[in-house]
Formats: structure tokens, sequence, C-alpha cells
């Protein structure tokens, strides 16, 4: 089947408090995605808007999410 991957958009993001590390673990703890067999992380998609500065931590980004992610003070880090 090839690899899967928990997804999240950007405006998943956008009540997150500025400042927090969001990874694999805090998106699953706070059901900000659904959970999909055999997943191999997180990936991130650009997705409606961001405003707040997090430090995001995925195995995949799409440009569009790095951008935003960006933008918004914030960190985009490739597991």
């Amino acid at each position: 089947v090839g690899k899967q991957y928990v997804i999240v958009n950007v405006e998943d993001l956008a009540d997150v408090p500025a400042g927090t590390v969001v990874d694999y673990g805090f998106v699953m703890e706070n059901g900000l995605a659904k959970a999909v067999k055999n997943d191999s992380g997180l990936k991130v998609l650009g997705g409606g808007e961001l405003n707040v500065a997090l430090t995001v931590k995925a195995a995949k980004f799409s440009a569009s999410a790095k951008e935003a992610i960006e933008a918004a003070k914030g960190t985009a880090e490739t597991l």
C-alpha cells in the first residue's frame, strides 16, 4: 500500500498556543488528526491560515505548509 501518514493542515494548528512544539504525539493526544493504520508519521499540509509561531516536527511537509509555518515566524523541522 505504501506509506500512509497522519495528515494535519496548518489551519488545524491555528488555535495551538504560540511557542508550542507540535509533533506526532501532540497531534494524536489533542485529537487534531485521525489515526491511520501502519502510519509513517505526521504529514503537514498547507490548507488554511496559520498566524501563531509554532515549532512543527513532522515526517513530511508540503511546500505551502512549510511556507505558512515560516511566515508565522515558526519552524518546520523534518524528522
